[in-house]
C-alpha cells in the first residue's frame, strides 16, 4: 500500500473515523483503524467496536489524492488521528512496509506498527436509504433535542433519542423523565408511505450530525421493518449504530391540554438574565419567574448569602404565575428556540409547562410579544417540569 493525499483532506476522514473509537476496547484489534487505498484512487479510513461504525472516503473531489499501490493496512487509530493532526500543511505519503506503516510530511517521519489486518471485524452493511434531509436542518433538529436525553445506563431508553417517521414528516424526541424536548422536521423520503419508529443512541446520533459536513445530503438507512441497525451516510462520511430496545415513552400525548397562562419573551436577554441570577444558586437550587401584565421577574438565591433579580418585559395572557426551573433545564429548552421569541405556557406552578419558538414576522418589525403575536411554532417544542416552591 502506497499513497499521497494532502493533509486537511486526510486529517478530516481520520477524525471522522477515530470518533468510535472504544476507549477500552473488547479485543486490541479494535483500537486500530483500518487504512485502505483502493485501485479507483480513493482513501477509505474505518473504525469499528461491534455496537457503532465509522467511515470516511477521500478522493480526487476532496483534495489531491494519489494512490501508486492499492492496499490495506491496520494501526493504532488514536496514535494515528493525533500524528495527523499535529503534521504541517504539506502533502502525506503513506507506506506500508512489512510489518510498519511509515507516514511522512515534510521532514518529519513516523512508523506506526501493523497490526494484523486478517483479524478485524467485517464492517456491517447499512440499510439501504429511505429517505434524506440537509445536513443543516439534520444537525440542528438533534442539537435541539439531546440535550434532554438521560445518561443513566440503567434505562437505556432513555439515553436515546426517539425517531419516528411517517411519510414526509420526520419527529425526533428525546427524555430523563424531567423533561421532554421534540423537533418535527419535513424530509424526503424514498416512499411516501414509509413509516418506522426506533431508538437511536443520543451521544452516537448527537457526535455524527455534528461531524457531517454542511450543505451535504444526509441520508438515513433504515428498513422499517425489525430494524436492529440504522444508517447514517453524507459528504464522504457514513455510520452504523446499532439501535436501543424501541419502546419509548407516549411523548406525543404529553403535549395535549390546555394552558392557563401564556406568555412570551424576548428569547436572547430572557436567556442572558438567567445565566446572570443563576450566578448566585446552588447545584439543585432553582430560579424563579414571576410572570405579571408586562414583566417577568426572574429571582435566585443561595440561602442568607446572596440573591439575584431581574426583570424583562413580557407578554402575558391568562393568570399570573410564580413557578421554579432548574436554572440548566431552563436554559437547554431555550437554547433550542431559534427565534426572537420565546412562548412559555403553564397551568399553575406544579404542572409541567411548555416552551416553544414564536415564528418571526414576516414584516421584519420584531415585536413579536404583544397581544396580538401569531400562534403556531417552529416545530420545537420543550415540555419541563418545574420545581416545587416552599414558600
Amino acid at each position: 500500500m502506497r499513497f499521497r493525499v494532502e493533509r486537511q483532506p486526510l486529517a478530516d476522514a481520520v477524525a471522522w473515523a477515530a470518533r468510535t473509537l472504544p476507549a477500552r476496547p473488547a479485543l486490541p484489534v479494535l483500537a486500530g483503524m483500518l487504512v485502505e487505498a483502493t485501485g479507483e484512487g480513493a482513501l477509505r479510513f474505518a473504525a469499528f467496536d461491534y455496537e457503532v461504525s465509522a467511515e470516511a472516503t477521500v478522493t480526487a473531489d476532496d483534495g489531491a489524492v494519489a494512490v501508486a499501490e492499492p492496499g490495506r493496512a491496520l494501526v493504532s487509530g488514536r496514535l494515528l488521528a493525533e500524528i495527523v493532526r499535529n503534521l504541517p500543511p504539506h502533502p502525506v505519503d503513506v507506506l506500508l512496509k512489512g510489518s510498519e506503516v511509515v507516514v511522512t510530511c515534510g521532514s518529519a517521519e513516523f512508523g506506526l506498527l501493523a497490526l494484523p489486518v486478517e483479524d478485524y471485524p467485517t464492517l456491517p452493511d447499512p440499510p439501504g436509504s429511505a429517505g434524506t434531509v440537509p445536513a443543516d436542518v439534520f444537525a440542528a433538529a438533534v442539537a435541539q433535542v439531546t440535550p434532554a436525553a438521560g445518561r443513566d445506563e440503567i434505562l437505556p431508553m432513555l439515553t436515546g433519542v426517539r425517531v419516528d417517521i411517517d411519510g414526509s414528516t420526520m419527529r425526533l424526541a428525546c427524555t430523563d423523565r424531567y423533561r421532554i424536548a421534540v423537533r418535527e422536521l419535513t424530509w424526503s423520503p424514498v416512499r411516501d408511505d414509509f413509516a418506522t419508529g426506533v431508538v437511536v443512541p443520543a451521544r452516537t446520533l448527537g457526535d455524527t450530525a455534528k461531524a457531517i459536513k454542511a450543505g451535504a445530503e444526509v441520508s438515513l438507512g433504515l428498513s422499517g421493518t425489525g430494524d436492529t441497525l440504522i444508517g447514517i451516510s453524507g459528504g464522504g462520511r457514513s455510520m452504523t449504530a446499532r439501535l436501543l430496545d424501541d419502546q419509548f415513552i407516549d411523548y406525543r400525548s404529553r403535549f395535549t391540554g390546555a394552558w392557563t397562562s401564556t406568555a412570551r419573551v424576548r428569547t436572547a436577554p430572557f436567556i442572558e438574565a438567567i445565566k446572570r441570577v443563576a450566578l448566585v444558586t446552588e447545584r439543585n437550587t432553582p430560579v424563579r419567574l414571576a410572570f405579571a401584565s408586562g414583566e417577568v421577574r426572574i429571582r435566585g438565591a443561595s440561602g442568607d448569602s446572596a440573591r439575584a433579580n431581574e426583570s424583562l418585559l413580557a407578554a402575558l395572557d391568562g393568570d399570573e404565575i410564580d413557578i421554579a426551573f432548574s436554572p440548566q433545564y431552563l436554559l437547554d429548552g431555550l437554547a433550542g428556540v431559534d427565534t426572537e421569541v420565546t412562548r412559555l405556557q403553564c397551568t399553575g406552578p406544579t404542572k409541567a409547562a411548555l416552551l416553544t419558538a414564536v415564528p418571526d414576522r414576516a414584516d421584519g418589525d420584531g415585536e413579536g410579544t404583544g397581544p396580538g403575536d401569531p400562534g403556531g411554532d417552529t416545530g420545537f417544542r420543550y415540555l419541563v417540569m418545574p420545581v416545587r416552591l416552599t414558600s
